[in-house]
This record gives C-alpha cells, sequence and structure tokens, in this order.
C-alpha cells in the first residue's frame, strides 16, 4: 500500500512539472515572436524621429503631408502649404519617401 502512495505521489509532480514547462514555453515563443520584435521596430522608429531634421518630408498618423520647418524638444513644426505650419507631437510623425506638394 505504501508503494501505491509512493507512485501516485510521483505521478502527481511529473504532471506538475511538465504543466510548469509548458507555460514557461508558452512564454519564450509569445516574447521571441510577437514582443521582441514589437520592441525592435519601436526603437528603430524612435532612431529614425531623433535623426529627423529640418526639411525633410513627413507625414503624420492622420495623413497629414508635409516639411519639417522647426524641431522642439517633443513636437515638430510641419509646413503643410505655403505659409500654413502646424505643430505636431513627435509620435505622430513618421518620415515620408512620397513626393510631397508643399514648399
Amino acid at each position: 500500500m505504501n508503494i501505491l502512495l509512493q507512485a501516485a505521489q510521483g505521478g502527481g509532480m511529473s504532471g506538475m512539472g511538465s504543466t510548469l514547462f509548458m507555460m514557461v514555453a508558452i512564454i519564450a515563443v509569445f516574447y521571441f515572436f510577437m514582443i521582441r520584435p514589437q520592441q525592435k521596430k519601436q526603437k528603430e522608429l524612435q532612431r529614425s524621429r531623433e535623426a529627423m531634421k529640418v526639411g525633410d518630408k513627413v507625414v503624420t498618423s492622420g495623413g497629414i503631408h508635409g516639411r519639417i520647418k522647426e524641431v522642439g524638444e517633443n513636437w515638430f513644426l510641419i509646413e503643410v502649404a505655403d505659409g500654413v505650419k502646424i505643430k505636431f507631437d513627435k509620435a505622430s510623425v513618421f518620415a515620408s519617401t512620397a513626393d510631397v506638394t508643399a514648399p
């Protein structure tokens, strides 16, 4: 009877260990395939925003095209038409490769 108790207890620990291993494996997969690539993408986007300078073509998150006229600590002053300048937060501005009609 004592042998049956030991076998039952050992089997329970093995199942718990494999469950724990599977949880760690799932977390690792999420990290390496979802979280880490997103962090790399965010860092690259931040570097590109820091490299923007006066005269660069940009597009805002709202789809407005223009050129940078002034750079602040956390904002850009963008000219969208002759004499029309709008201040945008840096987080909503992206570099553009498209031709912009603004001067």
